[in-house]
């Protein structure tokens, strides 16, 4: 079934301004925003996990809903 996040959660005292997460979003979701990453195209994001992988601070989390198909 394809997913959908439910929910991104970005620590921004945990970031060290890397912008990996930002670099291989595969759908545009995020930006950097002064020196953090912030959510622009939420509706865009698959729940790939690529930002949650990449990203060497452990500052983002992204949460997947099975999404139903009808």
């Amino acid at each position: 079934m394809p997913k959908k996040a439910e929910a991104i959660i970005i620590k921004e005292e945990w970031c060290k301004s890397c912008e990996f997460c930002v670099q291989f979003c595969p759908t545009d979701v995020l930006e950097m925003k002064g020196t953090v990453p912030v959510v622009v195209n939420f509706e865009a994001c698959t729940a790939c996990g690529l930002c949650e992988a990449l990203c060497p601070d452990f500052a983002i989390v992204v949460t997947a809903a099975e999404k139903s198909i009808k």
